[in-house]
């Protein structure tokens, strides 16, 4: 979608081509390598609140756009992968 005024490019449509070249020429390897250095960074600029901020903000969220059968399946699978076998 072009800007009607002068023909050029919108923000929204430069950056929509730019990040579909990106994917198309990049591999998951850089992707983890970027994502690593930015949880880095942000680890370096921010103290423990927050994250429990973020946290709190994520969580109730989730807590909003999930049910009950949600919460029961990731509480499973969590305990298969710490080797938890409990049946309570």
């Amino acid at each position: 979608m072009a800007n009607d005024s002068n023909n050029k490019m919108s923000r929204e449509e430069a950056g929509r081509k730019g990040g579909n070249k990106t994917s198309r020429e990049h591999d998951k390897e850089f992707y983890q390598d970027i994502g690593q250095k930015g949880g880095e960074k942000t680890a370096k600029e921010h103290d423990k609140e927050f994250y429990q901020e973020i946290g709190e903000k994520g969580g109730e969220q989730t807590s909003k756009n999930q049910d009950k059968e949600f919460y029961k399946e990731i509480g499973e699978k969590g305990g298969k992968k710490s080797g938890g076998n409990q049946n309570s």
